[in-house]
């Protein structure tokens, strides 16, 4: 198929755009890593840009020899696998019910969860329900109240109603249950969307620490994920250098960029394995109803 050329510069002008936006994107991580990769002197001087000036692993290697952020990666690693998973079923079989018609109150569920969305109880009456639970200090607290998200329940629900009905109609003819309905043939046939929920999700508890900051104390410091030593570090007005017993001028700054980039290079390197099902799952699942 030849394009004319009006469409040759629409594609040209998107490419442009597309690239421009790629770059205002990018230059702050290269700044960050620079930051993270040179000597105190730059960064005093402001002379570092998107690339290291007077190479210096000094950073690095305090944060890969502190037991305490090590400790909290590979636990944080651990949380985001479990409430992955946790929360696709979750989402999967509060779904999968929704695209019945025989429901019996259907309508009623639907609009009582997506009520959900707009109004909550708020933080106290959490932190009470939470405490009354006996959640305090206990792991399944970074688990349980966040393990389903309504937004990500509707767009399963568009995708699930998006899969021929004579398909399910044919297992029930042939005597499977919904359960085996649900897992031989919408589980199989629903991989980009439950790809593109599992980025979600994943981002969303490896970048959360507002439920580590209200509902576990220093008394479990062992249950902190990685997050919330970055909001503590990045809050602070302390130098931490300073706090480490280094005496070096400006190693603070740098200390901060590595444990950054400690904490954000892991979920950007899982990104493009799930990159094929995202823009699937997310346009299928957001306009079917």
């Amino acid at each position: 198929m030849i394009k004319s050329a009006k469409t040759r510069r629409g594609d040209w002008v998107f490419v442009i755009i597309c690239v421009f936006v790629g770059i205002i994107c990018l230059v702050p991580m290269l700044n960050l890593a620079a930051r993270s990769l040179s000597s105190s002197d730059a960064l005093i001087k402001h002379e570092v840009t998107v690339y290291p000036k007077g190479l210096n692993l000094t950073a690095y290697e305090y944060v890969f020899g502190n037991a305490k952020y090590v400790r909290s990666f590979f636990w944080t690693i651990f949380l985001t696998f479990i409430c992955t998973i946790v929360s696709l079923i979750m989402t999967a079989i509060c779904a999968y019910p929704l695209i019945f018609p025989k429901l019996r109150g259907r309508g009623v569920i639907n609009v009582l969860i997506t009520i959900t969305m707009f109004f909550n109880a708020g933080t106290i009456p959490n932190y009470l329900l939470m405490k009354s639970l006996g959640l305090l200090n206990n792991p399944l607290v970074l688990i349980i109240p966040s393990c389903l998200s309504v937004y990500n329940m509707i767009i399963m629900r568009s995708f699930f109603y998006g899969i021929p009905e004579s398909l399910r109609e044919s297992a029930e003819i042939d005597g499977a249950s919904y359960f085996r309905i649900l897992i031989k043939i919408y589980v199989p046939l629903s991989k980009p969307v439950f790809a593109t929920l599992a980025l979600f999700y994943a981002v969303g508890r490896w970048n959360g620490y507002s439920d580590a900051l209200m509902y576990i104390n220093n008394k479990r410091e062992d249950l902190y994920p990685l997050q919330y030593y970055l909001y503590n570090i990045l809050k602070s007005q302390s130098d931490l250098s300073a706090q480490e017993g280094f005496s070096t001028p400006g190693l603070n700054d740098t200390i901060k960029s590595a444990i950054v980039m400690f904490s954000t290079v892991p979920i950007l390197i899982v990104y493009p394995f799930l990159q094929k099902y995202f823009i699937h799952g997310v346009t299928l699942g957001a306009v079917k109803e």
